[in-house]
């Protein structure tokens, strides 16, 4: 039921602004909101409920996939076209990353990619605003945009990755840890 109501707030936030832009200042706060619960949610109902559709795609297909969503062109149809591919597009790809069948050595790459995302998206918002802020005061042409936006991203990851070392793999060890000497005294 809270999916389904998450999923109405996505269409009003999108039919009342134009688009999912949004969610990180005051006036679009709300809208951030809608799109967070119905993703979580929509996460979980698919664990849930086992919806993994067994697949041969294989990493590269599932890449090409989800690479369709990231290069649909901005339009005034946006209020329908963003919210079909959030409700619909992405818990799809979910539900086929889940059931793909993968090569060897692909797997690999998958769980480092999976390990490093929540690092990876607790810092990479700082990194947007230093690109903001150069790009708005300094200008830089297309070469040195490339430049910038590779070095950038390998910092990123690299951040990411100390980040989930240093932080992240110690600290959900030590909650799990907890979590399993707390059931072991509820047992005794």
């Amino acid at each position: 039921m809270l999916t389904i109501l998450s999923a109405g707030a996505i269409c009003f936030v999108a039919y009342n602004s134009g688009n999912l832009l949004g969610g990180w200042s005051g006036p679009t706060f709300w809208n951030g909101c809608a799109r967070i619960s119905y993703s979580f949610l929509a996460g979980l109902l698919i664990y849930r409920c086992n919806w993994i559709i067994k697949n041969k795609l294989g990493f590269s297909g599932l890449a090409i996939l989800l690479l369709l969503a990231f290069v649909m062109p901005f339009s005034e149809w946006n209020w329908l076209t963003e919210p079909f591919i959030v409700l619909f597009y992405f818990p799809l790809l979910i539900a086929l990353g889940a059931g793909a069948i993968l090569k060897t050595g692909q797997e690999k790459i998958c769980v480092f990619s999976g390990k490093i995302s929540y690092p990876l998206y607790m810092t990479h918002y700082a990194f947007l605003w230093m690109f903001g802020n150069y790009y708005s005061n300094f200008k830089p042409d297309t070469t040195q945009l490339i430049f910038i936006i590779a070095t950038a991203v390998i910092l990123l990851v690299g951040f990411a990755y100390f980040v989930m070392v240093i932080y992240d793999i110690p600290l959900r060890k030590y909650l799990t840890n907890k979590r399993k000497e707390k059931i072991a005294k509820q047992k005794i």
